[in-house]
Parts: C-alpha cells; sequence; structure tokens
C-alpha cells in the first residue's frame, strides 16, 4: 500500500493531505494568524473557580480563559472526590497545558499533567508511569521497551514509548529522553522567573509536527512545496532518523501542489452532507452540539440477488467509508450510525469488524461500543484540535447552524398577522410600504394584494429588496424609509 504525505505552504497557512494508494484519508491545515495552542504550557493564573461544576478558568494570556477540570490538576492515583478550592485558589499561579483547541464559544481545555512530545518517547514530568503505544501488538518488543524505559526514564517522572519506537535501540530512547528532561528542566527554570500568565513552551509547527507524529518507515513518500520547509525537514531527519532522509522530496512544479495531486475537487467535498457511495448508496452526515448522526441508505443501489443481500452490501461499503469520513473530517466526541437494518447475526458483526478495521489505520484514538438495542453503532473518538471543516465554514447567517429558513409562505403569513395587528391598533393612517426578501414578495401577488387591502381598510405596496434575510421584514408608513 503506497502512502504519501503532502505538506502545501502558503503564507497564510499550510495544509497537509495523508494519502494511500492514492486516495485521501487525512487532511490538516494551520492557519498562521492564529497558530496551534493544542500542546502549548503556560503559566497562568486562577481567575475563577466554580465548586459547582469542579472546574476552574485559568488566564493564559488569550482572548478566552483556559478550562480546567479538577480531575486533571489531581494525581492520577487519588480516586476520591476532591473539593476544587482544596486544590486552586483564585488568584493562585498554576502551570497547564493546553490539550483541546478552543471550538466555538468553548475556550480551550487545559491539564496539570503535562507531556512532551519526542520522536520516540513521551516524557510526563508530573507523573510516575510507564506506557507503550497500543499500536505495537507483539507482547515481547512490548516488554522489551518497557525495560529500557525503565532505565532511561528521569527519576520519578513518566514517560510513554511511541510506535515509532519498535525495534529502536536504548541509545535511540536515551538520546531522546535526554533532549526532553533538558527541555524540561530549562521551561521549570523559567517559570520560576515568569510572571503569569506566559507561554512557557509553545509545541512546534506543522511542519515539524508531521515528521514527528506521522513520518514513519511505511511512508513511501514525504512532499513538500517549500525549500526552507524542506531544508528545516531534511535538518531534523538527520538528526532523528537519517534513514528517511531520502523519503522527503521537494515539489519544484508550477502548478498547484494540492490541485498536482488532484486534492482540491476532494477538498470541497468535505463540507457536504451527503456522500455517494460507489455502489450508489450513500451516507448523511450531521452534526449537533453533543454528537455527530451518520445515516446510510441504499439510494440508487438495487442489489442482485435478495434485499439481505442488498442492505448488507450497502452497509458493508458504507462502513469502510465512514471510517474514511471520520478521518477525513477529523469529527470527534459521540458518533452514532445508523446503518440499514440486517436480520442475520454474521452480517451485522462483519459490518462492524469491516468499521473496526478500517479505523485501526487512525492515529486518533477510537472506541466502538457496539450495536444498540435500536440497532445503532455507538463509537467514540478523541477530539484535540479544531476540524479542517470548522475552519473552512463558519455557521450561516441566514439561517444560523439549524441548516433551515422559515419558507416564504410562513414569512408572508408573519406579515399579514403584523398587518392585522396596526389595522386593529389603527397605528398610523394611509399607505404602508411592505419590505421582503424577493422569494417572499412573489407571494403578494395583484389579487392578494387587493384582498389584504380590502381587509385592513390600506393601500399596500410591496417592496422586494434583495439584500433582506430570507425570514426579515418590514412594514413602513409611506414616505418612511
Amino acid at each position: 500500500m503506497a502512502k504519501t504525505i503532502v505538506v502545501n505552504i502558503m503564507p497564510e497557512e499550510t495544509r497537509m493531505a495523508l494519502l494511500e494508494d492514492g486516495e485521501l484519508l487525512e487532511v490538516s491545515v494551520e492557519r498562521t494568524h492564529s497558530g496551534n495552542v493544542v500542546g502549548n504550557i503556560y503559566k497562568g493564573k486562577v481567575k475563577n473557580v466554580l465548586p459547582g461544576m469542579q472546574a476552574a478558568f485559568i488566564d493564559i494570556g488569550r482572548d478566552k480563559n483556559a478550562f480546567l477540570y479538577i480531575g486533571d490538576t489531581m494525581p492520577q492515583a487519588v480516586a476520591q472526590p476532591a473539593i476544587p478550592e482544596d486544590m486552586v485558589m483564585v488568584g493562585q499561579d498554576i502551570i497547564v497545558q493546553i490539550v483541546k483547541d478552543a471550538i466555538g464559544t468553548k475556550g480551550p481545555r487545559a491539564t496539570t499533567h503535562l507531556t512532551l512530545p519526542g520522536r520516540y518517547v513521551v516524557l510526563m514530568p508530573t507523573v510516575d508511569y510507564i506506557g507503550i503505544s497500543r499500536r505495537i501488538d507483539s507482547s515481547e518488543e512490548r516488554e522489551r521497551l518497557k525495560q529500557l524505559a525503565e532505565k532511561v526514564r528521569p527519576q520519578g517522572m513518566g514517560m510513554i514509548v511511541r510506535t515509532v519506537a519498535a525495534g529502536k535501540t536504548e541509545e535511540d530512547l536515551q538520546k531522546d529522553i535526554a533532549y526532553l528532561h533538558n527541555l524540561w528542566n530549562s521551561l521549570a527554570a523559567r517559570a520560576k522567573r515568569s510572571t503569569s500568565p506566559t507561554l512557557l513552551f509553545r509545541d512546534v509547527d506543522l511542519v515539524i509536527r508531521i515528521v514527528r507524529d506521522y513520518l514513519s518507515s511505511d511512508i513511501d513518500e514525504f512532499v513538500v512545496d517549500n525549500a526552507e520547509a524542506f531544508g528545516r525537514v531534511c535538518d531534523l531527519l538527520k538528526f532523528i532518523s537519517p534513514e528517511l532522509l531520502t523519503k522527503a522530496k521537494l515539489y519544484q512544479g508550477s502548478e498547484d501542489l494540492f490541485t498536482h495531486y488532484g486534492l482540491s475537487a476532494e477538498l470541497e467535498k468535505i463540507g457536504q452532507r451527503q456522500v455517494w457511495l460507489k455502489s450508489g448508496g450513500y451516507i448523511v452526515i450531521d452534526k449537533t452540539e453533543a454528537l455527530t448522526v451518520i445515516d446510510v441508505n441504499t439510494g440508487k443501489f438495487v442489489g442482485r440477488t435478495n434485499l439481505a443481500d442488498t442492505v448488507f452490501q450497502t452497509n458493508l461499503e458504507a462502513a469502510q467509508e465512514i471510517a474514511r469520513q471520520v478521518r477525513l473530517r477529523d469529527i470527534g466526541g459521540i458518533i452514532i450510525i445508523d446503518f440499514i437494518d440486517m436480520e442475520l447475526e454474521q452480517h451485522k458483526q462483519a459490518v462492524l469488524s469491516a468499521l473496526e478495521d478500517k479505523l485501526k489505520r487512525d492515529k486518533t484514538k477510537t472506541n466502538i461500543l457496539g450495536l444498540t438495542g435500536l440497532g445503532l453503532v455507538e463509537m467514540t473518538r478523541k477530539k484535540a484540535r479544531q476540524n479542517f471543516e470548522g475552519l473552512l465554514y463558519s455557521e450561516c447567517p441566514c439561517c444560523e447552524g439549524r441548516g433551515r429558513v422559515q419558507s416564504p409562505e410562513t414569512v408572508s403569513i408573519n406579515v399579514r398577522r403584523e398587518l392585522r395587528k396596526i389595522a386593529a391598533k389603527k397605528r398610523w393612517q394611509g399607505a404602508l410600504t411592505i419590505q421582503v426578501h424577493p422569494c417572499v414578495a412573489t407571494l403578494f401577488n395583484k389579487d392578494e394584494l387587493a384582498r389584504m387591502e380590502s381587509e385592513i381598510g390600506r393601500a399596500l405596496l410591496v417592496e422586494a429588496v434583495p439584500t433582506m434575510h430570507p425570514e426579515a421584514y418590514s412594514i413602513l408608513h409611506a414616505g418612511e424609509s
């Protein structure tokens, strides 16, 4: 399976795409003006403590305070509930790390359990614990890496051994942990002499994060279209993974890099609610405040043998496309999938297995909870950063995120209702001007207007205003503007 990472860099933003056999699977974007805050470490000041929410709000020097759940300030071994005021106090200085981007009206989420990621390990200076990546399957290799981790980790600190550490030597891990330990010492020293709020540590930019988190032996090519960034990538690889240096390529073509790889059209589809399957079936993706709902339909697919087989084949194809769309759109939180009802138990298990197998390639942690009594598949997926769709699109000013506006007929009835109120209260005298959106104006034809004029005893003039909100209207006294 050919894997390619494509990185397009502009002054305004950096875009990354991961392709497998030419198929787009993941996209990441980082805007220059907003940057990335996930992974950043701040010396903040407690602004407010909310016992009823078991939380505190921390001033980190940005436009929104960070939200700190009290469970994220306690030692992991402590299980009993804690009183927030016993853990943090208003005005107290506190070192926190951002684990989740600000999304919508919510500020970023913070924790006091700090992590410093390296190439092969993640240093956890505030806990005493060793973890091994769940993607390393071999029990022998897991045990070997655990023993190496015990040797190289600083006393009293924890560490997580990353997937790319499989097969690496003690020297490789030691070099990584020594760099991270020195980084922590300098960070801690800076925290002592700094006043809050202040940024103590900024995580690396998207290009370097891709090298650190994505570039491994199973990647065939790492293509970047910026000479300066390409130089930084090569310098980093010479230091951390010289064997991967040949995979880095500098694209120098005149055509836009994403267009060259046929990705521009694919990116435009990310915001679409409906996704067609090759068979003729389709899935529909709807988002709410709390969760994402995905519905599966047979669409144009009529099958070849019987209904049960048609439904099974549609669900099987949908399961693989849903796994792809979840990664591509970076959908996080609770996800509910409404597959088409299946009678046979083996069909249900086969569809679940297809979904699980496809999601194994996803670096973001997912958890499939199985089928509910209603035949719905429940799953969760960790969410840390604002997804690509969230960066590309903003809330519609017309529907305000509802996905619909009042019909022209509904608005015209609202206008008539308001006209009757004006007539009953005997407000104003003489003719009235009604300003509405053009789609509403068409409902006030000559006969309708004459009937309304007769009912309220006023002359009426309807004015179509293209710039008006489809639900808005104005009723003005003659001569007003």
